[in-house]
């Protein structure tokens, strides 16, 4: 079976404006009951996380609100790399030209020539924070937070609130969480380990 998550990634924040992002957001959750402010053990990838308030499923479908969330939300703060777990990654867009380069082929094996750039710049971001992959079209440097994803596999961000098995939020939710990060760009990274 495994275990679910989606992730809410603020794709702009930059390392010293994290913290309070995530508390704005942390703040608004629990005055609407989403989330319990008091930290427990009950997410898979940070020691304590926010278990499920009693209006949790306001932010879900009506549909989805049947099925009760078994774990809370982490929230995670500093350089990190978001991906969707398992699965492939397919594409990467380039934000200056907006021509996709596909890094798998149509049975999900990695195009070598395609994916290497890439992981290389991975490392290195995750490293140092700072990375660039030239786009294969248009020849610019493009900084690795800025490619855009299919399925938006990847994210890199200094700010992320991963929902652990809960049902699938909504759009408009997202949009609300969006509004409390300043506009900024975000991601929805979702996947399964």
């Amino acid at each position: 079976m495994g275990d679910h998550f989606q992730t809410i990634v603020d794709r702009d924040a930059g390392a010293d404006e994290a913290a309070g992002l995530a508390r704005s957001v942390i703040d608004w959750l629990v005055a609407e009951g989403i989330v319990l402010a008091e930290r427990t053990d009950c997410v898979l990838s940070q020691p304590l996380g926010h278990p499920p308030g009693p209006n949790w499923s306001h932010a879900v479908a009506e549909e989805d609100a049947r099925w009760e969330p078994s774990d809370g939300l982490a929230v995670h703060l500093g350089r990190t790399v978001f991906h969707g777990g398992q699965g492939c990654f397919e594409a990467a867009i380039c934000p200056r030209c907006s021509t996709t380069t596909r890094l798998a082929d149509d049975d999900w094996k990695v195009i070598d020539e395609a994916w290497t750039p890439f992981s290389e710049a991975i490392g290195t971001w995750y490293d140092t924070g700072v990375a660039h992959v030239p786009c294969p079209a248009c020849s610019r440097e493009v900084p690795l937070p800025d490619w855009n994803w299919s399925d938006d596999y990847f994210a890199f961000a200094h700010l992320g609130l991963d929902f652990w098995n809960w049902p699938e939020v909504t759009p408009e939710f997202r949009t609300r969480v969006c509004a409390l990060l300043d506009g900024h760009r975000t991601a929805y990274v979702r996947g399964k380990l």
